[in-house]
Formats: C-alpha cells, structure tokens, sequence
C-alpha cells in the first residue's frame, strides 16, 4: 500500500498547463480553513500557504489580513502566482523553495498544506515533521488536507487513515481534529480528503 509512487515533474507541469485546468485548483479558500480559521478566531498573523501551486489559497489568506509566504517547489507556479496577485494588488511573499531542503527562517502563527505532504516519499515524511515544526511558532497551528484512505484506487498521492496522522505528527503536535472531507476543486468527482488541525507543542 505505501509502494513508491510516481508523480509529475513539478515544474513541466506548470509550464505546460494553465492552473484552471488542474485538479486541485480552487479559486476560493478552501472551505474547511475557512471554518478553522473562523472556529479558531484566527483572523491575523503570519500566514505560510506550503505548496502553493496556483497560488489562490495564498491569496485569499492575504485578502483576509494575514502577512502571506506562499512557496512552491515550481519557479513557473511561483511566477505565475505572482503575476496575478501583482494584478491584484496583494502583498504576498512568494518564493520558490523544497520543503525538504527549505530556506525559510521566519516563523510562522499559521502554515497551510492543501496538497504538499501527502505526495513526499514516506521515508521522508519526518523530515517535514520537523521542518514544518521548526517554522511554527509555539501555539501555532498546522492545517493539512491530504487525502483520505477513503480514496478509492491507488495512483497519486498517498491515502492515510486519522490514526497515521496522529502516529506521525504527535510527537511534534497536538493533533487537536482530523475530519473527513473532500477536495474542493474543478472534478465533478471530489477527492475525498483529511483536513487536520495541528496545534504547536
């Protein structure tokens, strides 16, 4: 079940296609933040959008108030990102960066995964654990939405179950909720999802 998988050459991909097209795209912030960051009183702060991709959840966080770093292993999405948020008139920090070799030194009260996490190599998953930790403040949270091991088939990212989520970030957070959910995004069929809220130890 957690066999090596393959995925598309990031950056080729961003270069080819436009960001509607994709499967994750989603022009609005993603439904379950919202209702976190409302639940939460989270309304300001430092905000990390981790694998930004087409960049819409970046900003819409900005539009929100919060300071926004969105980062992307593709220097094409960064580009494209940015060029629309220029238009836009928001004031994001984009930058191009690999989680697994990550650059960044602020820290942040908020990080935003929709979609980085579930598709790393299992054997490097605590190497994120751990960068993405290092870059939180204390009693800063940790939003991930991955996909569920409700998921049928078993091409693209890698499925997990509330307990993994627990198992492998729990020594690093607390994991204060994981709900089933779905992907939002262009597909008639949404991906079913975990959304998980993490609090900083």
């Amino acid at each position: 079940m957690n066999q090596q998988r393959g995925f598309p050459e990031w950056e080729k991909l961003y270069q080819e296609k436009e960001v509607e097209t994709m499967p994750w795209f989603n022009p609005d912030l993603d439904a379950d933040l919202e209702k976190a960051l409302t639940k939460l009183n989270l309304h300001t702060g430092t905000a990390w959008d981790l694998g930004t991709g087409p960049g819409t959840q970046a900003m819409a966080l900005a539009e929100r108030g919060f300071q926004v770093t969105a980062t992307d292993l593709s220097d094409t999405a960064i580009q494209k990102a940015q060029g629309i948020a220029t238009e836009k008139k928001l004031n994001i920090s984009w930058k191009q960066d690999d989680i697994l070799n990550s650059n960044l030194d602020q820290k942040f009260n908020l990080v935003f995964d929709r979609g980085c996490f579930h598709v790393l190599p299992p054997e490097r998953r605590q190497d994120y654990v751990r960068v993405v930790a290092n870059l939180i403040q204390p009693g800063g949270y940790l939003f991930l939405k991955c996909f569920s091991h409700l998921q049928p088939a078993e091409q693209g990212p890698y499925r997990f179950k509330p307990e993994q989520i627990q198992e492998i970030f729990g020594n690093k957070f607390n994991v204060r909720s994981v709900e089933e959910t779905v992907y939002q995004g262009p597909s008639d069929s949404l991906p079913k999802a975990l959304f998980c809220v993490m609090e900083k130890s």
